[in-house]
């Protein structure tokens, strides 16, 4: 017997391709998915209203499409900080979370979720996404706060200039920023107390420094890199030394030399604009540098070290505050492009080995990364309190620096990428006597 099938012929079926996302925050996401292993870290808004992402994420808003051009030419950090600093990124909700969440991503990835086809195949789609939309093209211009620095790197004419880039943006600009000290450098919080603030955090690490070099009345102090002479005056009104400090910016230089006038410490304290290879009298009893030898440079590092053990006399005790950076060597993309152009930090122990090769013998190093995310966290407060007073006085675009150097900052110390010590040193008598007390007394 035959069977015969009676049923109606029916038409063939035409694979169909998978249907593309319509709008653009939706193909932007099917395009960075992958390398988030295929969710959003955050909610992605873009110029035309569409949304994607999670919605209990903080939102990255594209109001421009250059932002996209400034990524094809700048992937990661520089190309999101020109964005974010122009205005045609934005972010709503917690910045900082934000961050948080696509570092953690980052860091997720590089453990070995993604792969290299992972990565290629998310290239290929971006390229034809954004040809599609329409943004490809020309980037835009770097914005108007980015560092532009000529010369020979670490020359005194191009240190100026990049000191001046960063700290000349006005004495009244930093006091919406920092505490009454003025001191611009990591705190020591010693006590966990509500009330207890970023200015007495500053007030107990100036007296810790002074401390630590065991400064006694009428010793003779340099202070290189000494800012707005939160130090230097303290080491003279709390210790009694007779202190020179010295910097290279004109603003900080006035500032502190009204203070030292408002204090009666004419006497004891001589602030000069004079670059740390120019000073030439010596020796002095004591020195610090407080986070100043990340300005320094790789190559010129053993030049400042050499400064310090030739102007300190033999017995005397030199204190070294500088950041550090565990990774890429440097200060990253986005702070040597809009923040402190040429600066170089590495890892704590190349900076001890180059301290010793000096000829100083280092005694102590005191890791001090977690008072460091205390203290950004105490800045951006003040800072985002004094937000339209920043914007009137320096304009939304570098008020918008500030914000992301805060913000990153403080992400930064918080999750080790970078970190702060204080490295104590003594230059060794003849007979190799260091003059360090057996017990410390801080």
């Amino acid at each position: 017997m035959t069977l015969t099938d009676h049923r109606p012929d029916l038409p063939a079926v035409t694979p169909q391709a998978p249907s593309r996302p319509t709008g653009i925050a939706p193909r932007l996401a099917t395009v960075v998915e992958p390398l988030f292993g295929g969710r959003l870290p955050v909610r992605l808004k873009a110029w035309d209203g569409t949304v994607a992402g999670p919605v209990d994420a903080p939102t990255v808003v594209l109001r421009d499409p250059a932002a996209l051009r400034r990524l094809v030419r700048h992937p990661g950090e520089l190309g999101l900080a020109q964005a974010y600093v122009t205005g045609e990124l934005d972010v709503e909700g917690d910045l900082l979370d934000g961050f948080r969440r696509v570092w953690s991503s980052a860091r997720h990835l590089s453990g070995g979720r993604g792969s290299a086809g992972t990565f290629v195949a998310a290239a290929k789609n971006g390229i034809r996404t954004a040809f599609d939309l329409g943004v490809v093209g020309l980037p835009p211009e770097p914005p108007v706060s980015q560092a532009r620095l000529r010369g020979r790197l670490h020359t005194k004419r191009r240190d100026r200039s990049a000191i001046e880039h960063h700290y000349n943006l006005s004495n009244d600009f930093y006091s919406l920023i920092l505490d009454p000290h003025m001191a611009y450098s990591c705190g020591y919080w010693s006590r966990t107390a509500t009330d207890y603030t970023v200015e007495d955090a500053q007030r107990d690490k100036l007296d810790l420094v002074c401390r630590k070099l065991g400064i006694e009345p009428g010793g003779r102090h340099l202070d290189i890199g000494c800012g707005w002479g939160s130090l230097s005056v303290h080491a003279a009104e709390e210790f009694g030394a007779r202190v020179v400090g010295v910097t290279i910016s004109g603003e900080q230089k006035a500032f502190i030399d009204a203070r030292i006038r408002e204090r009666g410490l004419e006497d004891l304290v001589e602030i000069r604009l004079q670059d740390y290879r120019e000073v030439p009298d010596r020796p002095f009893d004591t020195i610090s540098s407080i986070e100043m030898g990340e300005h320094v440079g790789q190559r010129n590092y053993p030049t400042f070290t050499g400064q310090v053990h030739r102007l300190l006399k033999p017995g005397g005790r030199a204190l070294i505050q500088q950041m550090s950076r565990t990774t890429r060597p440097g200060g990253g993309p986005f702070i040597e492009a809009f923040i402190a152009p040429d600066m170089h930090m590495r890892p704590v122990g190349e900076t001890v080995d180059l301290i010793e090769e000096a000829g100083l013998e280092v005694r102590d190093v005191h890791a001090m990364r977690e008072h460091y995310v205390r203290t950004v966290n105490a800045w951006y407060e003040t800072f985002e309190t004094n937000w339209d007073r920043v914007v009137a006085m320096v304009g939304e675009e570098v008020a918008r620096v500030w914000r992301l150097y805060l913000v990153g900052g403080a992400l930064a110390f918080e999750e080790g990428r970078m970190g702060v010590d204080q490295i104590l040193a003594v230059k060794p008598t003849a007979e190799g006597r260091s003059g360090m007390p057996p017990v410390r007394a801080w």
